[in-house]
């Protein structure tokens, strides 16, 4: 086994321990997806995206689909979804929530890593990868493998990673000493949250799972920018944001949101 396949098995095998505890738990887990200032974000950029497709027929492929959340408002928003996730207890989770889908033929659920589905090239209106890319062995390979997927007058949505911004120091003074009090304050508040609630929060290590969420190897946003060039896409834009990270009000957000640069980014691409 190269290099190469032995990080990718042990990527993967990383996310698969991870998400097989965190299925059940996942919407609470993460408030800095489930809180409401982001649901209503995500809804206003996945329909933006969708304006965006030409000769639509409303056919999506939601690549690391989890327990839902992106793929549910797909299929809101009137496609028939291919809900693609390597973790089987997800799968699981989707099928139970979206048995009606699938029942109707709205909904198929794949239960693989995205390197071992087979698909025809051009087959997709809309491709959508939600906090996914970070969590890839090869996220460069990923991403060429679903312009593949996705047919010419078709939208690329990948959201929800850290910004070129997350790991850099801010340019003032008062911007470092306020990032660092926000990004540390923010798991603090969240486990004063819990305890208040009564949630044990399971032990979970994302060393691994969460590979290009690093410092020392972060997700490289010219490399992504380049491969839509590549691959000729119509136009390519990339979009900063603040995310909230926590369940109750973290009162220092508002002066971060204020002195510092955005910490997170959502890429929308027509082919």
């Amino acid at each position: 086994m190269s290099e190469q396949e032995q990080l990718t098995k042990t990527i993967h095998d990383a996310n698969l321990a991870v998400h097989k505890i965190e299925v059940a738990y996942y919407t609470i887990f993460h408030p800095e997806v489930y809180n409401r200032n982001e649901q209503r974000r995500l809804i206003i950029a996945l329909n933006q995206a969708d304006k965006l497709t030409v000769q639509n027929r409303k056919k999506a492929l939601d690549f690391g689909a989890g327990t839902g959340n992106v793929t549910s408002k797909l299929l809101a928003m009137g496609y028939t979804v291919t809900a693609v996730d390597i973790s089987p207890e997800m799968c699981e989770a989707l099928r139970k929530s979206f048995r009606s889908q699938i029942d109707k033929g709205k909904l198929v659920v794949v239960n693989s890593p995205i390197e071992n589905v087979e698909f025809d090239n051009d087959v997709f209106d809309f491709v959508s990868c939600y906090s996914v890319l970070h969590h890839l062995p090869n996220y460069e390979g990923v991403l060429l493998r679903l312009c593949s997927l996705l047919r010419k007058g078709g939208v690329m949505f990948l959201d929800h990673e850290a910004s070129p911004y997350y790991w850099k120091n801010e340019p003032t003074m008062l911007g470092k000493i306020v990032k660092s009090i926000y990004l540390h304050s923010n798991p603090l508040i969240n486990s004063l949250y819990f305890r208040i609630i009564g949630f044990k929060v399971p032990n979970m290590d994302y060393e691994l799972s969460d590979y290009w969420h690093k410092k020392e190897h972060n997700l490289d946003h010219d490399k992504i920018q380049s491969i839509f060039k590549q691959q000729e896409f119509e136009f390519s834009r990339r979009t900063d944001y603040y995310s909230i990270g926590t369940w109750v009000p973290n009162p220092i957000f508002a002066i971060y949101k204020h002195v510092c640069r955005p910490d997170m980014s959502l890429w929308i691409a027509k082919k």
